[in-house]
This record gives C-alpha cells, structure tokens and sequence, in this order.
C-alpha cells in the first residue's frame, strides 16, 4: 500500500522520501511551482484521479453529505457554478439520477455554468449565469418544479488581496443564497463555500432566517492552511410571498 505524500519508506534498503519535488521552471513564479508540487502529494488529488472523479472537491461534497445526508436518492439537485463537474458526479451517484439502484427513487442533477461543462452521465448540464433575470423560473422549467438540493463550490477569481477575496466569495455566496430562495422546495438544504474573514456571520445570520438549521463546516478535503469552510443551511421554511 502507497504511504501517504510527505512520510518516507523505512522498509528494505535505501530509505527515500517519497515526497515529490518539483524543480523552478524558467518563467514560473515560485508560487506557482509550489501550487504544482503540492498538487502532486496531495492524496485527494491522487485519488480522484484513481476513482474517476474531475477535481479534489468531489471528496469535499462527499464528506458534507456523509454527515448530513441531503444528497438522498430522488432528491432534485441544482449545482451551481458546476465546472469541471465532481459535485455533479458526486451527486449523480447518490441521488440515483441513472436508476441504477433497484427499488430507489431516481432524482435528477441540473448543473449550469458560465461555461461549457463536458458530459456527465445522469446529469442535465447547461450554459446559464444563474444572475440573469428570469434564471429562477428557467431552472423550474428545466426541473419541472422546485429544486430539493441548491450546492455552490463557487468561487471569484482571486485578486491576490484576503480582504477582497473574502468579500467577493461572500456576495457570491450570498447571491447563490437569494437564488435558492427562489427555486428550493419548502424542507430543502443550502450548501455553499465561503471563506474566513469577518463577515460570513452576516450571511448565517441571514441564512438563520430561512432555515431551522445552519452549520459551519470544514470538511477533511478542505486544505488545512485554507480559509474556505462550507455553509450548510437545512430545512427551508419556503418562500414567503
């Protein structure tokens, strides 16, 4: 059995560390030869590679639905920002959208995208930015009705600053909130990355108000030295009118 990145190989002779490093290319930034080498030791990228899955994150819903059980065979999913397509995937599985758990009840995966997203088995993926006017009423065309499940892995592209990178994720998180307002069925769940920087507890706050429970999470997948953790609001009380 492979050891984990990082830890050396004390059996039989020659003892190496098993660590991969990767040298300075001409050109790269010290930060990206850094991002590069972690990936290649990180064992979340290792074995999505080995399970099929698009990304790391995959494993990040995973471990939320494990211990929250929202991902529940027919459950009616909307995955937000879904590219490259692991928490479609992910939910594909446990939501039974391919029928391929005798006697369950078959749900259905919607993911839209700024971008093309390739295939994915069992899910309904589309080009759409879910800020449109008119988004809403789209996905409940698409699903024939309300969503059970609205999920965002979302992100804004960094700008290098903390503070202005927690705000940007933020006010997506929050627009992905006002979103799933729209479109979840009454009882529905809410999960979402943010990151750590001070104003997160005025979306729990917010999320209080619509839902009977919401919890904070770090999921093990989630890297130690990041900021991000993943919002999961439970039990929506429904749209008021």
């Amino acid at each position: 059995m492979a050891k984990p990145p990082g830890q050396k190989n004390t059996s039989g002779r020659g003892q190496r560390d098993l660590t991969v490093k990767v040298k300075s290319a001409k050109g790269r930034r010290l930060s990206s030869t850094l991002w590069l080498q972690r990936q290649l030791n990180d064992p979340y990228v290792k074995r999505a590679q080995a399970e099929g899955y698009r990304g790391r994150a995959a494993y990040k819903i995973l471990e939320l639905d494990d211990k929250y059980r929202f991902l529940v065979p027919g459950a009616r999913v909307v995955d937000l920002g879904c590219a490259p397509g692991g928490w479609c995937q992910v939910a594909v599985k446990r939501v039974n959208a391919l029928g391929e758990r005798p006697g369950k009840s078959v749900g259905r995966v919607l993911g839209i995208d700024l971008q093309e997203v390739e295939p994915i088995a069992g899910a309904e993926l589309h080009q759409l930015d879910f800020l449109d006017e008119g988004a809403d009423r789209q996905v409940f065309d698409w699903l024939d009705g309300p969503a059970d499940v609205v999920m965002s892995d979302m992100a804004a592209a960094s700008s290098g600053h903390k503070q202005t990178d927690h705000l940007r994720i933020i006010n997506l998180c929050e627009a992905a909130a006002y979103f799933a307002f729209d479109v979840l069925v009454e009882g529905g769940t809410f999960v979402a990355k943010v990151l750590a920087g001070g104003t997160e507890g005025d979306l729990q706050k917010m999320l209080k108000t619509k839902f009977t429970k919401v919890a904070n999470v770090k999921p093990p997948a989630s890297r130690s030295d990041s900021s991000e953790k993943f919002v999961v609001a439970t039990g929506f009380r429904g749209r008021s009118e």
